[in-house]
């Protein structure tokens, strides 16, 4: 399994982003315009958030669903274990501790336009029947839309020997469009290839992963993948806390993934199959 680092300046980024989503469902992007220091430090920001037990104060809204989750919220679709993990979910209406307000709006802002411009370059890649099939340009279903989800992701170092079959996070495909995922602070996500093999995916500082979500895979046949991945466990000796930081593409709620078939009727399906709803 080959996942192309993509050079975002480079005069042919659109189709060599799109090969390797087609061929993977992963890529990596370098040379972009979210810089390795902003990266370095909102992870240093919000750090800090998790260090301070007055992060309970910002738990989730259950029903916007914005907000803090505490350690093992969440388990992967058809997971019995719940995952090894804490998060914070921003949205462009949600709540954001003031101290971190700035910096998180940015990144958020940031991480829209550049996900809104890749899948640009999906669409222009794609066969004319799978565009023509298509009830809006990818890009365009991304037009006002509020439902996009910068998480921020803490896996904290593990004390104890985890409970048997519980990892970081376990198997799964993210439900979004695409997934545009900050470097983590230490390695340890993998995906799996066709024949069921798991793949370190590189983590060098700066590096952005790409990765297809499983609406985009359901709006195009197939055509760019949604592929398997999880974050595994550290072994012992590199038992530190993990940081990552996914921006989870997602279209407006009424837009028709296939007909009769809405993005909120799919968002809301697999919130209830992972634990959430």
């Amino acid at each position: 399994m080959i996942v192309k680092t993509v050079n975002y300046q480079s005069s042919n980024a659109g189709a060599d982003l799109a090969e390797s989503l087609r061929k993977t469902g992963f890529a990596v992007l370098v040379n972009h315009p979210v810089t390795p220091q902003r990266i370095e430090d909102i992870y240093a920001s919000w750090a800090a958030f998790f260090a301070d037990e007055s992060k309970h104060d910002w738990l989730r809204d259950p029903e916007r669903q914005d907000g803090f989750f505490p350690f093992q919220s969440e388990n992967a679709k058809g997971a019995l274990a719940k995952d090894l993990k804490e998060f914070y979910h921003v949205y462009p209406w949600g709540r954001v501790p003031p101290e971190l307000e700035d910096i998180t709006r940015r990144l958020y802002q940031d991480l829209t336009t550049l996900g809104i411009e890749l899948l640009g370059w999906l669409d222009d890649a794609l066969p004319d029947h799978l565009r023509q099939a298509l009830s809006l340009p990818l890009a365009e279903m991304m037009q006002e839309s509020q439902q996009s989800l910068l998480r921020i992701l803490h896996y904290p170092a593990l004390a104890e020997a985890p409970e048997p079959n519980a990892i970081r996070a376990a198997a799964h495909e993210d439900i979004n469009l695409i997934t545009l995922l900050l470097a983590g602070s230490k390695p340890g996500l993998e995906a799996m290839d066709t024949d069921g093999n798991w793949h370190s995916v590189p983590c060098d500082p700066g590096m952005i992963t790409i990765n297809n979500g499983d609406m985009l895979a359901l709006a195009t046949d197939g055509y760019y993948p949604s592929t398997t991945h999880r974050v595994t466990n550290p072994d012992q000796e590199a038992n530190e806390p993990r940081f990552s930081m996914p921006m989870f593409l997602h279209p407006r709620p009424d837009v028709d993934l296939k007909p009769d078939f809405t993005a909120d009727m799919f968002l809301q399906q697999r919130l209830r199959e992972i634990g959430l709803k």
